[in-house]
């Protein structure tokens, strides 16, 4: 595939998922993963879940993290320039359009309940990631990814432990797993 038409599908593939999502980074991760690990076939599965581990532990918003680093992955720095356009251009172009009709938007009934059954929809493709995510994680049967993701998911839950600590005990945790392995492999 020539260069130049890697980049226009990299832009139209988040143009298009950015237009037509609704909820965030966390409803548009799986349908990344849809269209670029099994549709495209430009990404691994385990480089997905890499990707978007990496895109929630970085500043920013997770759609925007995820597209760059997809991008920067598929087509180096241009593709991540491409893809962080087609990611931020709907949204920017939706708010322009709404700020422009506030006042007619923000006293309408039917738009209010157009927008709470959106966030219903938002919370099942949510529930969709966790447990698509976390059924690959224990199907790899590895303890310290599980002890993990089940470690996050109590003190999240019943400990209400601030979701930057969580994130930077596991990144701390990972890399000292990785740290251990290095070493081990190269006692061999």
């Amino acid at each position: 595939m020539k260069k130049s038409r890697k980049y226009l599908q990299l832009f139209l593939s988040t143009f298009k998922l950015s237009a037509f999502t609704f909820g965030g980074g966390y409803v548009i991760i799986p349908l990344m993963r849809k269209q670029f690990v099994e549709k495209l076939h430009w990404i691994e599965e385990d480089e997905m879940l890499d990707l978007t581990a990496i895109a929630q532990s970085a500043p920013g918003p997770i759609a925007v993290n995820a597209s760059i680093l997809v991008g920067y992955r598929v087509g180096g720095i241009l593709g991540g320039i491409v893809t962080v356009l087609g990611t931020v251009l709907p949204p920017l172009i939706l708010l322009s359009i709404i700020s422009f009709f506030y006042a007619a938007f923000r006293s309408n009934q039917i738009v209010n309940l157009l927008l709470k059954g959106m966030a219903a929809g938002v919370v099942a493709v949510i529930v969709d990631v966790v447990l698509t995510m976390g059924l690959d994680i224990l199907k790899k049967k590895k303890l310290l990814p599980t002890l993990i993701m089940a470690a996050a998911f109590v003190a999240t839950v019943w400990f209400d432990v601030n979701v930057m600590l969580i994130i930077v005990i596991s990144g701390v945790a990972g890399g000292l797993q990785i740290l251990w392995q290095s070493k081990k492999e190269g006692k061999k």
